[in-house]
């Protein structure tokens, strides 16, 4: 109740002094002073000013918030777990993410099978190289 009333007095203030602004001659000023001291009047009106100070002055509904927001950290916490851990499981509770494209790996899978032509195959490092060349040599680099 109190806070309804000192919102309905700073309206009318608001609007007294919008009337002195548009009696000295300067219109748009007033209208703008007219429209800001008219938002706390239909604040009141609407209910929404007792509606805010019950929701401050209320213990349950801060431990509402309480309870929103812990749900909120437990969300991303176990969104932060799933991108960590690279995904979610498969259905068939397969150890690794299912392939985006499984299929497309295969050709770099057959260079690795087979040694360069006319070069004779090396250990470890030369296998990586090879398979560069390969790739560049596919697209005729």
């Amino acid at each position: 109740m109190l806070a309804e009333t000192i919102f309905s007095a700073v309206s009318a203030a608001g609007l007294g002094i919008a009337a002195l602004t548009a009696y000295r001659k300067k219109y748009l000023s007033a209208a703008r002073i007219a429209g800001w001291s008219l938002v706390p009047l239909g604040l009141v009106m609407t209910g929404a000013v007792e509606w805010a100070f019950d929701t401050v002055f209320s213990p349950v509904a801060w431990v509402g918030f309480g309870v929103l927001g812990a749900a909120w950290l437990l969300l991303l916490t176990t969104r932060g777990v799933e991108r960590r851990r690279g995904g979610r499981k498969a259905a068939g509770g397969g150890a690794e993410p299912a392939a985006v494209a499984p299929g497309a790996s295969a050709p770099v899978r057959e260079v690795q099978a087979r040694p360069a032509a006319g070069k004779p195959a090396r250990g470890g490092d030369a296998e990586d190289f090879s398979d560069i060349e390969a790739i560049l040599k596919k697209h005729g680099i």
